[in-house]
Order: structure tokens, then C-alpha cells, then sequence
């Protein structure tokens, strides 16, 4: 059975890391600490005594003091895992944690997880071709030499880097490695983390690289890990959950995350907060049960990512300088059905297509497998049709021979509608006004990503009002638009009212409008 040797690095804390140590190694597993040298010795010598008969528990024979985005942090970590590697010959796994690091599934799970999966767990992605890297110093990272900490030390960094560059100092990679790059929480086999060791011994000169590379701890043990173990033995990605805000920070767990981060496919998260003191309970309570019955719905990053984003909201699409004068001509007429329940709009606009002469394409601009005519090659994804929009719909006028055609858009389409309506076409909005009860809204959250098939009734109970309130910020935009030529038809509404919005919408007659309203199963989910 595995056994994991936990390569712990720190600072402070020292109750909490007393605390981490002995929830860890409770199940049978290993610890190896780091704790910085810059911090007081009073607490290390706390963390010391209280650890002391625990046989579980080994200290890198070496401290050093540690800088963000320095060699030290991964010196550090080499010496705590050779601690680890000499104080526990039985540990079969190497496991990167920090002190903010909990377990999210028990020992017994997280065991028998990794003899399942007999792989590395590391992130590796390509360093110049990966696009891991979203801002900042990219390629400067490894030709340029770092002596100096960016944050503690801004002027001489940038010194130094403005002078190197000046004079064009660069250097080479060494030839024979290819640069990886990904988050510093692994998990490694011994056979991996033993080979990493030997390198170490025997390649001074890749070691005289890193050691002045910036971020050394991104790129160190994920580049050595792609060369030294076949890429069928690694799995490319971590093992611990973690999400980071549009500003580059990481995202903090609260005692209300439980159910979340159980849901996750992950061993561990980070980070916990320092006063999530019941979460930091029930997590180690949960990591020494025998608890095996996970139910994985990995919906986090989706839920985190909606939940953030709500004040975004229309702004996918800025105007392009090249589409302010291609219009879809002063002649034509375009009618956009504006409905949130997709099927609803489809029924209408289908029996629109049936009752009527005027051509109707469904979801084109949001819905990836719409049929469509061969157009060239515009139609064949939505980032082209969205792209080339203006472009799209003159050649459908053109291929259906009309001046007149019927779209459907999502009511988040805020920009689109309000593009076309820029237009020196006439422009028509018929929004389709339904009711959305928890059945529907928990099947909308599963088919866009926000949560699985699995998710618990505690997450979609806090989703649901979200989503309920996303959708009327959606109509509400709609109507504050105060778009001309606009008509509403709702499902509460009397058939008589919506034969009206109908009637209105397509300039028909009440007859045919009267067919349309009536459409059978029109709001039917």
C-alpha cells in the first residue's frame, strides 16, 4: 500500500503545523518539515518539542531563509525531501504541501487513489510554447541571471536585469533539457524523487542555471521530472485543488467550503484560511476515517469562475474597426428572438418556418452544432460566426434570397443585439419571457458546467438564487437598453397579448400570428 512522506515547507504557525503533523501522520504516513530560517527559533523549537515522539516526523538537517521567487525555496524543499527520503525508506509517494494545505478525501481513499494510479503527478506544460504563464516575465525568467529578490530588493533586481539586457547578457538553456513549467504542488513517486536527488549530484551545471533563474520553483522539479520519467508514467496536472483570482492571487477556503472541496477530484486544497478552524477540524477528521464513498462532482473552477465574472456581464465583444461599415443593408429586416430556454425560442421559430415564408436559424452565434448552409467556411465555429457576425448575416440574406430572417440569440447576448441594432437595417426584438422553477435552473447549472451530475443540494441551494438573480439582471439589461421595435411574450401573458407581441414582431396578420402563439407545448420543458 502507499505510503506518503509529506514534504512540508513553512514559516509560522507553529500550533497549526503541530496540528498538520499529527493529522497526516495519524494514518500511518510521513512529514518532513521545513521551517524557514528567518523565522523566530522560539517557534521552531516549539514545533521540535511538541514533535518529538512522533516517529513519523523527520526536519530538514539544513534551514535556510526563504524568498518568493528565489532558488532558496527550492534548496529548501531538496533538503527537506532528502530528509524524507533518509528518515523513511517505507514512504512510497512524495507529497508537496504547504501549511495551508488540507486533505479533502481520507487517508484510506488517498492510499488507495495512488496505488491505482501508478504515475507522477506534476504539472508540466511546455515554458515557451504552454502559455502557463499569463503575465509578467516570460523567456526573461531563464536567459537573464537573477541575483536578486524582486520584492524585497525592486531596485537592484531591476538594475541588474535592465543592465544584462542592455549589454545583451544572455545565456542558453542547457541543451539537453526542454523547460517545463506548472504549479510546485506535486506528488512523485520515490523512484522519481530518487533520480531527482542524483541529478542533482551529477549535474552541477544545470543546477548553476537554476540557481539564478526567477521562479525556479515553477519550472525546477517539473522540467527534471519530464527528464527523467517516460511522459506515459506522468500525469499532467496536480493533485491539490487550487483556483486563483483574476489578480494572480489564490483563492481562500472558508468553513462553509466542505461540501466543495469534497466534491473536487483532488487529495488536497489549497488554501485553508487561518480562522477556518472548523473546516481544518473536519477535514482531519475526514483524512483518518475510513471514509471511501466520494462522490466527484469537480464543478469549482466552473462555479468559482460564473460567480466572479457576474460584472462582466455583455462585454465578450468589442466592435472592430472593420465592421463599422460593412452593414447587412438599409433593405433588409432582422428579427431576433431573444429567449433564455433555448427550446421554447426553437418551437417558435420552427413553426415561424412552417406558417410563414421568412427563413429562422436557431442559437447560430450560440450554439456550436447549429445547422446551417455551407457558407465558405464562416459557419463552421462560433468564434468565426461571432467574429465575421455582420459578414455571417448578409450571406444567409443572400442564401435564402430574403430581406427578411429570423435569428434566435441568448438573453446574454447583450452585446450582439446590441450591435445589429447599430445597424442601418431595421432590427426587430421579440423577448420570450419564461418561468424558471428549481427543476429547470439545476438543469441549466449541470449543462453549462457549473455543477455535476453529483453535486450536493447545499451547493446547488447556494447556486440557484445566483443563477435566478443572473437571468433577471439579463432581462432587466434587455429592456434598460430601451431597444426600438421591441415586443415581449410571456408565458404568464393571455393568448391574446402574445398573439399581439407576435402579430407586431412579424408585421403578420392575427390569423397566422394567433397559429404561432399557440404553438402546442410552446413553454413546455
Amino acid at each position: 500500500m502507499a505510503r506518503i512522506a509529506f514534504i512540508l515547507l513553512c514559516h509560522k504557525n507553529p500550533d497549526a503545523i503541530v496540528q498538520q503533523a499529527e493529522q497526516l501522520t495519524a494514518a500511518g504516513d510521513y512529514i518532513a518539515i521545513h521551517f524557514d530560517a528567518s523565522a523566530p527559533a522560539a517557534h521552531f523549537d516549539a514545533i521540535r518539542t511538541a514533535l518529538a515522539d512522533n516517529p513519523n516526523v523527520a526536519f530538514a538537517k539544513r534551514r535556510i531563509k526563504c524568498g518568493w521567487g528565489e532558488w532558496s525555496l527550492v534548496q529548501a524543499t531538496l533538503n527537506a525531501v532528502q530528509a524524507a527520503v533518509d528518515a523513511f525508506p517505507r514512504a512510497s509517494h512524495f507529497y508537496m504541501v504547504s501549511g495551508d494545505c488540507m486533505p479533502t478525501k481520507s487517508a484510506a481513499y488517498t492510499h488507495q487513489f495512488l496505488d491505482d494510479n501508478d504515475r507522477d503527478h506534476i504539472e508540466s506544460f511546455d515554458f515557451f510554447d504552454g502559455n502557463w504563464i499569463k503575465t509578467g516575465f516570460k523567456e526573461e525568467r531563464l536567459i537573464y541571471r537573477h541575483y536578486f529578490n524582486e520584492r524585497t530588493q525592486v531596485r537592484r533586481f531591476y538594475a541588474s536585469f535592465n543592465l544584462q539586457r542592455k549589454f545583451g547578457l544572455t545565456r542558453k538553456v542547457p541543451d539537453d533539457l526542454q523547460i517545463m513549467i506548472g504549479s510546485q504542488w506535486w506528488c512523485l513517486r520515490r523512484r522519481t524523487i530518487e533520480a531527482i536527488l542524483d541529478f542533482t549530484r551529477t549535474r552541477r551545471d544545470v543546477m548553476r542555471f537554476f540557481r539564478t533563474t526567477w521562479i525556479p520553483d515553477e519550472t525546477f522539479f517539473q522540467t527534471l521530472a519530464r527528464h527523467l520519467v517516460p511522459g506515459r508514467e506522468i500525469e499532467n496536472r496536480t493533485l491539490t485543488f487550487l483556483m486563483f483570482s483574476d489578480y494572480g492571487m489564490p483563492v481562500t477556503f472558508y468553513n462553509d467550503h466542505y461540501d466543495l472541496l469534497l466534491g473536487q477530484d483532488a487529495l488536497f486544497a489549497r488554501k485553508i484560511s487561518t480562522e477556518a478552524h472548523d473546516l481544518k477540524a473536519q477535514l482531519g477528521d475526514l483524512y483518518a476515517s475510513d471514509q471511501m464513498d466520494f462522490v466527484i462532482s469537480d464543478e469549482g473552477r466552473n462555479l468559482f469562475k460564473f460567480l466572479t465574472g457576474r460584472g462582466r456581464i455583455g462585454r465578450r465583444f468589442a466592435p472592430r474597426f472593420w465592421e463599422n461599415d460593412s452593414s447587412l443593408g438599409r433593405s433588409r429586416e432582422l428579427m431576433i428572438v431573444a429567449c433564455k430556454k433555448w427550446h421554447v425560442a426553437k418551437r417558435l421559430v420552427e413553426a415561424i418556418g412552417h406558417h410563414t415564408n421568412i427563413p429562422a436559424v436557431e442559437y447560430l452565434f450560440n450554439e456550436d452544432d447549429t445547422a446551417l448552409p455551407d457558407l465558405g467556411g464562416i459557419q463552421t465555429t462560433l468564434e468565426k460566426r461571432s467574429r465575421h457576425r455582420r459578414a455571417m448575416l448578409r450571406m444567409l440574406f443572400d442564401h435564402y434570397d430574403s430581406d427578411r430572417l429570423v435569428i434566435c440569440l441568448d438573453t446574454s447576448s447583450l452585446d450582439l443585439m446590441a450591435d445589429f441594432y447599430s445597424d442601418r437595417a431595421t432590427v426587430r426584438l421579440l423577448e420570450i419571457e419564461c418561468r424558471f422553477d428549481d427543476d429547470y435552473l439545476i438543469g441549466h447549472a449541470k449543462r453549462v458546467g457549473l455543477a455535476g451530475s453529483q453535486t450536493g443540494d447545499a451547493t446547488l441551494a447556494r447556486l440557484l438564487p445566483t443563477i435566478r438573480h443572473d437571468m433577471i439582471y439579463e432581462r432587466d439589461a434587455i429592456r434598460d437598453a430601451q431597444f426600438t421595435n421591441m415586443t415581449t411574450m410571456r408565458e404568464t401573458a393571455s393568448t391574446d397579448e402574445n398573439i399581439a407581441a407576435v402579430a407586431q414582431f412579424l408585421s403578420v396578420n392575427t390569423d397566422v400570428a394567433r397559429t404561432l402563439a399557440e404553438t402546442p407545448h410552446l413553454f413546455v420543458d
